[in-house]
């Protein structure tokens, strides 16, 4: 063939046929395409790659980088050939190259991950395992965000995953080391800011934020679980346990018809990930306060949990807030990742009937019940529990304000909460203490 020029799908063709060509001929027939093809279209970047790609299989690599450099100053624009031209060069021994070569491909485009990966092994091989895992994390963190890869990578990215492990805990242990003097002068000071700091860094923590289903009060914080010493009521709360227990049970015994499911959407209202247990008892409450109105049979049954609660800083939104209520869930029965309403209140777990194997996460924290060990936890962050015993999970649940919120804070979204009630009467959007 004489080389004359041509357009487009004629080079396009003659890549094809060199692929095909190339995994299914001889290579003394193949190359007899190969060459015609070169002579055909000797300055289309397309056919050069593709002749290239061939020599690579052949085992010819230095006659394939010689034509990825000719397609290259045709279309230096390629990621695709400044990639190929890297793995030539590093089927030869030049790691010098193959780098910049790599350089230009993460020029065109920064998250080109075959690229990261490349240049991640190619760190490794040049003995900089640190750097070496700051890219493998670079081409997983591409690949997490949505940036699509090739099922052939699956290797590389499982050793990616394993290299910048094992780099984490390195960083740890190091980290660990250089700052135990300072943690021993603080040793009597809250730490947990600077755990979560760390671990997130480390990548062993999600960050959570808030995403309430009614509305957002900006600027406070999103924790997880507040801290203890935040409530030095729970302490008074704790020393009825046993008799607010005695209750729950004995509401479970003698008043079923009580307990009502907390999953109760009507046929209207889409039940996403709460089909499985909408109208279902699997997961049921027995209310004590409704929308901060006392259920009065149930209050007089359970006269000492009443009573407990009307000792405590609770909520207080007319027609809202607080709700109090004993929370059973069923024997090998999982609540769905979900939010609460309003980083406005937090909630309070008062754990009473608690079998092995029941837990709850939230956020990135998940913890064990313990019988009478109260929590307070912001249920605007995704969270979610679960039975797997073959026993009743028994907790009394009520809302208190955000501790973080100001006197006048909270008057506001008093007046906030009951003035959207107001404005939209029958139709306002369900703030209620759920």
């Amino acid at each position: 063939m004489n080389a004359t020029s041509i357009t487009e799908p004629e080079a396009r063709a003659l890549a094809d046929a060199i692929l095909q060509v190339s995994a299914s001929q001889p290579p003394a027939e193949s190359m007899k395409l190969v060459d015609a093809a070169l002579a055909r279209a000797p300055q289309q970047p397309i056919v050069l790659n593709a002749a290239a790609g061939h020599m690579m299989r052949s085992g010819d690599a230095r006659r394939a980088r010689e034509l990825y450099e000719r397609a290259i100053a045709l279309d230096g624009g390629s990621k695709v050939l400044w990639l190929n031209l890297a793995t030539a060069c590093r089927s030869v021994g030049d790691k010098q190259a193959e780098g910049v070569a790599l350089e230009k491909a993460l020029g065109v485009e920064p998250r080109y991950v075959p690229a990261l990966l490349q240049k991640a092994e190619l760190m490794e091989r040049l003995d900089n395992p640190k750097a070496a895992a700051t890219v493998y994390q670079a081409a997983l963190d591409c690949v997490a965000s949505g940036t699509p890869v090739a099922q052939n990578m699956a290797a590389a990215l499982t050793h990616a995953q394993e290299v910048a492990n094992a780099n984490s805990r390195k960083l740890e242990a190091f980290l660990e080391q250089e700052l135990a003097a300072v943690r021993q002068r603080h040793a009597g000071a809250d730490q947990l800011r600077y755990d979560a700091c760390r671990d997130v860094f480390l990548r062993k923590r999600r960050v959570y934020t808030h995403d309430p289903k009614g509305f957002l009060f900006p600027y406070l914080p999103a924790i997880e679980f507040f801290r203890r010493e935040d409530f030095p009521w729970l302490d008074t709360l704790e020393a009825a346990t046993e008799d607010i227990a005695a209750e729950a049970l004995a509401a479970l015994s003698a008043d079923r018809a009580g307990f009502k499911p907390y999953v109760d959407f009507p046929a209207t209202t889409p039940v996403d990930q709460w089909a499985p247990l909408n109208h279902s008892f699997d997961w049921s409450v027995y209310n004590l306060l409704d929308d901060g109105v006392p259920v009065t049979e149930h209050v007089k049954k359970c006269p000492k949990t009443a009573a407990a609660l009307a000792r405590l800083p609770l909520c207080d939104i007319p027609d809202y807030a607080p709700g109090a209520y004993f929370s059973v869930l069923k024997p090998r029965t999982r609540l769905p990742a979900h939010t609460g309403t309003t980083n406005t209140r937090s909630i309070v777990h008062l754990p009473l009937v608690i079998p092995e194997g029941c837990g709850f996460r939230v956020g990135s924290q998940a913890r064990a019940w313990q019988k009478g060990k109260a929590w307070v936890f912001d249920d605007t962050i995704d969270h979610e529990a679960w039975n797997d015993s073959d026993q009743v999970r028994i907790v009394l649940i009520f809302d208190i304000w955000n501790p973080l919120l100001t006197a006048a804070e909270r008057d506001l979204v008093r007046g906030f909460t009951m003035g959207l009630g107001q404005y939209y009467g029958a139709d306002a959007p369900d703030l209620r203490s759920r």
